[in-house]
């Protein structure tokens, strides 16, 4: 069966199938409800909301600055997630290094000390890796574990890079980076037999591109890395060859590649293609733009400030009173502001909220924050708990309908009811089953099928009851597209993804 053919069918376009088929009757939202949630839809598409272990975040020891003189409007250049992901070795710490390094956010002499590192352990083309790579683990294996995290500047923007691990072992990490990622650039190695070795099957170019688009990335800069190598050499040959083979891909996982999609050539290594374009005399055939104008020219959709306030707790930690840090899905954050700490539902007040190191009055969607609350402790705060409006609170549950798109299941597994996995949504892990399978969707005509179903098979579509065993904050797709999507994954696999549907 051709998984491929069968995900374009679902991809998780915004269309609630179950509101057609009567199964789920959603409730009944209000026209200014059901606006907010057509533009939170657009945007969805470059947001995601799937969690596996926390994401790194800056040394909790480090205080947070007592900024006497806050800044009262925060910076109005716009503000993007950017998560690198690809098959292992492609390239993509190096690459977030280098961005570090082009744009000023890391100097010559640490640049020196870390090549110096590199040499002595024998990696000398590994040392801008180290910038992202930032444990000795990684920086022996070469691999990335963590999802790193780095913030730098243009003039029209401000980013922050998350390097998603490549490792197929580390999967469930770089979910995670790419659950907080507004759009997406897929690092492509051109050296020859890398690109091939990523993108046959097992190889995490294609499982990437599929999560990523499940997940709700739907713009992705594909950037073929390491055109400098000796077995490349800027070919224009190789770099045709590696777009004409992923272009059928990226349609069959849904992009519409016209729209969303942009291919460059580069070298992360060298830098050539990234913050100015490559000297014709290296690469004579390519008139588009480098990296940086890439970044800098993808459009984002406007968030609406004025939704209900969602912020999905990723990491928390203590510095004078409780810390917690995480992505800002919707609405807008002000000092002094009465929140809910879901789904405890701990009634708390915001003390401080800092962007990066800068403590600022308020702040609007897509911001990475950390914010300082009275009226809970540390301890009784978990991962994938939600800060969210008091008016409005996220629903919390431990049962939903859902509507699930089977891609690959383990040999011999039969997807039926008491079919059990890890269930991955926003900053979310965990253990789910399959109480009941309530109806299966005809893939082509994107109907119900009248015979309610026993169990389904690969590429199926298929309407369920989820029950998961502790009370998680979740919201329908329909409303709240990037608190709504999620992954199901079992013995290192993903197995399922889908979109809650109803409660």
């Amino acid at each position: 069966m051709d998984i491929e053919e069968d995900i374009r069918s679902l991809q998780l376009d915004s269309a609630d199938l179950t509101e057609d088929n009567g199964v789920v009757n959603p409730e009944e939202a209000k026209p200014e409800e059901v606006e907010n949630s057509a533009k939170m839809d657009e945007v969805s598409g470059l947001q995601q909301e799937a969690k596996a272990q926390p994401v790194q975040a800056e040394p909790k020891d480090k205080e947070i600055p007592q900024a006497e003189d806050q800044e009262d409007v925060t910076d109005k250049r716009r503000h993007l997630n950017v998560v690198f992901i690809g098959h292992v070795d492609a390239g993509k710490s190096t690459t977030g290094g280098q961005i570090l390094f082009l744009s000023g956010q890391v100097d010559e002499r640490t640049i020196q000390k870390y090549e110096k590192e590199a040499k002595d352990k024998s990696r000398e083309s590994w040392y801008m890796a180290y910038i992202m790579d930032t444990n000795e683990e990684e920086r022996v294996k070469g691999k990335t574990v963590e999802v790193g995290r780095a913030h730098f500047e243009t003039e029209k923007s401000r980013f922050t890079i998350l390097d998603a691990p490549g490792h197929k072992s580390y999967v469930p990490n770089m979910i995670s980076g790419a659950a907080q990622a507004d759009i997406g650039v897929l690092v492509i190695s051109a050296r020859k037999g890398e690109f091939e070795t990523g993108y046959e099957r097992g190889g995490q170019t294609r499982e990437h591109v599929q999560l990523a688009k499940t997940l709700g990335v739907s713009k992705l800069i594909v950037v073929v890395n390491k055109m400098d190598d000796p077995t490349v050499k800027w070919s224009k040959q190789r770099y045709d060859e590696i777009e004409s083979k992923m272009i059928p891909f990226l349609k069959s996982s849904g992009y519409n590649v016209k729209k969303d999609v942009l291919f460059l050539p580069l070298s992360g290594l060298t830098g050539a293609n990234m913050k100015t374009r490559v000297d014709k005399s290296i690469c004579p055939w390519w008139d588009g733009p480098c990296l940086f104008e890439a970044l800098d020219g993808v459009e984002i959709p406007p968030r609406d400030p004025n939704a209900p306030f969602r912020m999905p707790i990723l990491d928390k930690f203590k510095d004078m009173g409780t810390v917690v840090m995480g992505k800002v899905e919707s609405g807008t954050i002000r000092e002094g502001d009465s929140l809910l700490v879901m789904p405890n539902k701990d009634q708390v007040k915001v003390v401080a909220v800092f962007i990066d190191e800068n403590r600022v009055k308020r702040a609007g969607p897509g911001e990475n924050l950390r914010v300082r609350i009275s009226g809970v402790e540390e301890e009784d705060i978990l991962g994938g708990f939600m800060l969210s409006s008091v008016e409005n609170p996220i629903p919390a549950v431990t049962e939903f309908v859902a509507q699930l798109q089977i891609l690959e299941l383990l040999d011999n597994a039969i997807f039926t009811a008491g079919y059990k996995a890890v269930l991955h949504i926003h900053c979310v892990v965990e253990e789910c089953e399959i109480v009941d399978l309530l109806q299966q969707i005809d893939p082509k005509a994107k109907k119900p099928m009248k015979k309610k179903p026993l169990f389904v098979k690969n590429g199926a579509v298929v309407v369920c009851r989820v029950q998961v065993n502790n009370t998680i904050c979740v919201e329908k797709f329909a409303h709240f597209p990037q608190l709504g999507r999620f992954t199901l994954r079992t013995e290192g696999k993903t197995v399922a993804v889908g979109k809650v549907t109803g409660f």
